[in-house]
């Protein structure tokens, strides 16, 4: 189970929000093919096919809490994968 599977399925447990840490969102959101805007500490992720627009912002070094939970009824919703390019 590499890196990004570990992460998500952290995301998708639902139970420690509060310790996800941000840069690693940031990648895995990438790695799902959305693209990043950053205006000062605000972290904007859009995706073609895909309405939402993700806005996140970190708090420290970790996501906050209900960010992350909109990161997971997205994966959730639009039933979301990644490609692999040869990274554990």
């Amino acid at each position: 189970m590499g890196k990004y599977d570990k992460l998500l399925a952290k995301i998708l447990r639902g139970t420690s929000d509060a310790n996800i840490s941000f840069s690693e969102i940031c990648q895995l959101l990438k790695k799902y093919g959305f693209d990043e805007r950053i205006r000062g500490d605000h972290h904007i992720f859009t995706r073609n096919g895909i309405e939402e627009i993700l806005n996140l912002q970190p708090r420290g070094s970790k996501a906050k809490p209900y960010q992350v939970k909109q990161v997971r009824n997205l994966v959730l919703k639009y039933k979301l994968e990644y490609e692999e390019k040869g990274e554990k």
